[in-house]
Protein backbone atom coordinates (compact mmCIF):
# COMPACT_ATOMS: atom_id res chain seq x y z
CA UNK A 1 0.00 0.00 0.00
CA UNK A 2 3.15 2.63 1.00
CA UNK A 3 4.71 1.11 -2.18
CA UNK A 4 1.61 2.02 -4.63
CA UNK A 5 0.80 5.46 -2.40
CA UNK A 6 4.99 6.34 -3.50
CA UNK A 7 5.06 5.03 -6.99
CA UNK A 8 1.74 8.02 -7.20
CA UNK A 9 3.45 10.45 -5.82
CA UNK A 10 5.91 9.60 -8.25
CA UNK A 11 4.03 9.69 -10.93
CA UNK A 12 1.99 13.38 -9.92
CA UNK A 13 5.58 14.94 -9.66
CA UNK A 14 6.73 13.66 -13.02
CA UNK A 15 3.33 15.43 -14.19
CA UNK A 16 3.65 18.39 -12.36
CA UNK A 17 7.74 18.23 -13.31
CA UNK A 18 6.94 18.08 -17.34
CA UNK A 19 4.47 20.56 -17.61
CA UNK A 20 6.40 23.54 -15.68
CA UNK A 21 9.15 22.76 -18.24
CA UNK A 22 7.20 24.55 -21.00
CA UNK A 23 6.32 27.28 -18.42
CA UNK A 24 3.92 30.17 -20.77
CA UNK A 25 5.47 32.96 -22.09
CA UNK A 26 4.28 36.59 -20.31
CA UNK A 27 1.61 39.14 -20.96
CA UNK A 28 3.60 42.45 -20.82
CA UNK A 29 6.83 41.02 -21.65
CA UNK A 30 8.81 40.77 -24.66
CA UNK A 31 7.35 37.79 -26.97
CA UNK A 32 10.10 34.72 -26.98
CA UNK A 33 12.07 35.14 -30.20
CA UNK A 34 11.77 32.51 -33.12
CA UNK A 35 12.78 31.82 -36.29
CA UNK A 36 10.65 29.21 -38.78
CA UNK A 37 10.68 28.44 -42.42
CA UNK A 38 7.45 28.54 -44.04
CA UNK A 39 5.95 26.78 -46.81
CA UNK A 40 7.92 28.27 -49.42
CA UNK A 41 11.00 27.62 -47.79
CA UNK A 42 11.14 31.31 -46.94
CA UNK A 43 12.92 32.20 -43.60
CA UNK A 44 10.98 34.10 -41.18
CA UNK A 45 12.21 35.90 -37.80
CA UNK A 46 10.10 37.96 -35.14
CA UNK A 47 12.14 40.14 -35.38
CA UNK A 48 11.92 41.00 -38.97
CA UNK A 49 8.72 42.44 -38.48
CA UNK A 50 9.73 44.61 -35.58
CA UNK A 51 7.37 47.93 -35.74
CA UNK A 52 4.39 45.59 -36.71
CA UNK A 53 2.11 43.77 -35.06
CA UNK A 54 1.96 39.97 -34.90
CA UNK A 55 -0.37 36.95 -34.57
CA UNK A 56 0.60 34.14 -34.42
CA UNK A 57 -2.10 31.25 -34.75
CA UNK A 58 -1.79 27.51 -33.88
CA UNK A 59 -3.66 25.70 -36.38
CA UNK A 60 -3.95 22.03 -37.31
CA UNK A 61 -6.92 21.56 -39.98
CA UNK A 62 -7.76 18.09 -39.01
CA UNK A 63 -9.01 19.56 -35.43
CA UNK A 64 -12.81 20.44 -35.25
CA UNK A 65 -12.62 23.81 -33.26
CA UNK A 66 -10.01 24.80 -36.77
CA UNK A 67 -12.55 23.46 -39.05
CA UNK A 68 -15.31 25.53 -37.04
CA UNK A 69 -13.48 28.77 -38.22
CA UNK A 70 -12.30 27.74 -41.74
CA UNK A 71 -15.26 25.90 -43.08
CA UNK A 72 -17.34 29.03 -42.39
CA UNK A 73 -14.77 31.28 -43.54
CA UNK A 74 -14.27 32.85 -40.13
CA UNK A 75 -10.46 32.81 -39.53
CA UNK A 76 -10.10 33.57 -43.44
CA UNK A 77 -12.09 37.12 -43.23
CA UNK A 78 -9.96 37.94 -39.96
CA UNK A 79 -6.62 37.25 -41.56
CA UNK A 80 -7.99 39.55 -44.85
CA UNK A 81 -8.92 42.01 -42.87
CA UNK A 82 -6.17 42.30 -40.40
CA UNK A 83 -3.75 42.11 -42.96
CA UNK A 84 -5.30 44.62 -44.81
CA UNK A 85 -4.40 46.80 -41.85
CA UNK A 86 -0.49 45.87 -42.29
CA UNK A 87 -0.59 43.58 -39.45
CA UNK A 88 1.34 40.82 -39.71
CA UNK A 89 -0.52 37.30 -39.41
CA UNK A 90 1.30 33.90 -38.89
CA UNK A 91 0.00 30.65 -39.29
CA UNK A 92 2.05 27.93 -37.46
CA UNK A 93 2.00 24.32 -37.42
CA UNK A 94 3.85 22.50 -34.85
CA UNK A 95 2.29 18.71 -35.51
CA UNK A 96 5.24 16.49 -35.63
CA UNK A 97 5.43 14.05 -38.55
CA UNK A 98 3.06 10.71 -38.38
CA UNK A 99 0.76 12.90 -36.12
CA UNK A 100 -2.74 14.68 -36.90
CA UNK A 101 -1.91 17.83 -38.84
CA UNK A 102 1.42 17.18 -40.04
CA UNK A 103 1.59 18.33 -44.07
CA UNK A 104 4.69 18.78 -46.04
CA UNK A 105 5.45 22.30 -47.48
CA UNK A 106 3.99 20.93 -50.50
CA UNK A 107 0.63 19.97 -48.73
CA UNK A 108 0.43 22.70 -47.24
CA UNK A 109 0.61 25.26 -49.66
CA UNK A 110 -2.51 22.93 -51.53
CA UNK A 111 -4.43 22.85 -48.60
CA UNK A 112 -3.61 27.18 -48.14
CA UNK A 113 -4.99 27.68 -51.67
CA UNK A 114 -7.74 25.49 -50.93
CA UNK A 115 -9.13 27.29 -48.09
CA UNK A 116 -8.34 30.56 -49.40
CA UNK A 117 -6.19 30.93 -46.43
CA UNK A 118 -5.00 34.70 -46.47
CA UNK A 119 -2.46 34.64 -43.62
CA UNK A 120 0.95 35.99 -44.38
CA UNK A 121 2.74 32.82 -44.23
CA UNK A 122 2.13 29.79 -42.83
CA UNK A 123 5.53 28.26 -40.48
CA UNK A 124 6.18 25.02 -40.25
CA UNK A 125 7.86 23.59 -36.37
CA UNK A 126 7.35 20.23 -37.10
CA UNK A 127 9.74 19.32 -34.06
CA UNK A 128 7.63 21.74 -32.17
CA UNK A 129 10.22 24.00 -30.85
CA UNK A 130 8.54 27.38 -30.95
CA UNK A 131 5.18 25.80 -30.01
CA UNK A 132 6.61 24.75 -26.58
CA UNK A 133 8.08 27.82 -26.25
CA UNK A 134 5.02 29.66 -26.34
CA UNK A 135 3.41 27.09 -24.36
CA UNK A 136 1.00 26.72 -27.03
CA UNK A 137 -1.53 23.87 -25.48
CA UNK A 138 -4.28 23.66 -28.57
CA UNK A 139 -5.44 24.59 -32.19
CA UNK A 140 -6.34 27.36 -32.20
CA UNK A 141 -4.27 28.65 -29.47
CA UNK A 142 -3.96 32.85 -30.46
CA UNK A 143 -1.18 35.21 -29.98
CA UNK A 144 -1.13 38.88 -30.25
CA UNK A 145 2.40 40.72 -30.63
CA UNK A 146 2.35 44.70 -30.33
CA UNK A 147 5.25 46.46 -32.69
CA UNK A 148 7.65 46.68 -29.76
CA UNK A 149 7.48 42.90 -29.78
CA UNK A 150 5.77 42.89 -26.51
CA UNK A 151 3.04 40.33 -26.02
CA UNK A 152 -0.28 41.67 -25.34
CA UNK A 153 -2.74 38.60 -25.76
CA UNK A 154 -2.60 34.60 -25.14
CA UNK A 155 -5.36 32.46 -25.16
CA UNK A 156 -8.40 31.58 -26.99
CA UNK A 157 -9.74 33.28 -29.98
CA UNK A 158 -13.46 33.50 -28.69
CA UNK A 159 -15.25 33.48 -25.67
CA UNK A 160 -17.56 30.03 -26.69
CA UNK A 161 -15.81 27.01 -26.45
CA UNK A 162 -17.43 24.75 -28.82
CA UNK A 163 -17.07 23.39 -32.36
CA UNK A 164 -19.92 24.66 -33.55
CA UNK A 165 -19.29 27.34 -36.13
CA UNK A 166 -23.05 28.88 -35.05
CA UNK A 167 -21.48 30.30 -31.88
CA UNK A 168 -18.72 32.31 -33.81
CA UNK A 169 -20.99 35.05 -34.56
CA UNK A 170 -22.63 35.14 -30.53
CA UNK A 171 -18.77 34.98 -29.20
CA UNK A 172 -16.78 37.87 -28.01
CA UNK A 173 -13.67 37.66 -30.20
CA UNK A 174 -10.52 38.29 -27.96
CA UNK A 175 -8.63 38.14 -30.96
CA UNK A 176 -10.37 41.08 -32.79
CA UNK A 177 -10.82 43.22 -29.49
CA UNK A 178 -6.90 42.94 -28.96
CA UNK A 179 -6.13 44.03 -32.14
CA UNK A 180 -8.28 46.75 -32.68
CA UNK A 181 -6.83 48.27 -29.47
CA UNK A 182 -3.06 47.84 -30.15
CA UNK A 183 -3.97 49.30 -33.34
CA UNK A 184 -5.60 52.30 -31.72
CA UNK A 185 -3.18 52.73 -29.26
CA UNK A 186 -4.82 51.29 -26.31
CA UNK A 187 -4.56 48.81 -23.20
CA UNK A 188 -5.87 45.66 -24.22
CA UNK A 189 -8.89 44.94 -21.61
CA UNK A 190 -8.76 40.77 -21.78
CA UNK A 191 -4.90 40.11 -22.22
CA UNK A 192 -5.19 36.53 -21.57
CA UNK A 193 -7.66 33.64 -21.34
CA UNK A 194 -8.06 29.76 -21.13
CA UNK A 195 -7.10 28.62 -24.71
CA UNK A 196 -9.34 25.66 -25.68
CA UNK A 197 -9.49 23.36 -29.08
CA UNK A 198 -7.51 20.19 -30.05
CA UNK A 199 -4.06 19.38 -28.04
CA UNK A 200 -1.27 20.34 -30.15
CA UNK A 201 0.20 17.31 -32.27
CA UNK A 202 4.16 17.60 -30.69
Amino acid sequence: MKLSKYISALAIAAIAGATSLHAAPEVGKAAPAFTLTDTSGTEHSLADFAGKVVVLEWVNHGCPFVKKFYDAGKMQELQETYTGKEVVWLKIASSNEGKQGYHTADEWNALNGEKKVKATATLLDTDGTVGKAYNARTTPHMFVINAEGVLVYDGAIDSISSADAADIDKADNYVTAALDAVIDGKEVATAQTQPYGCSVKY
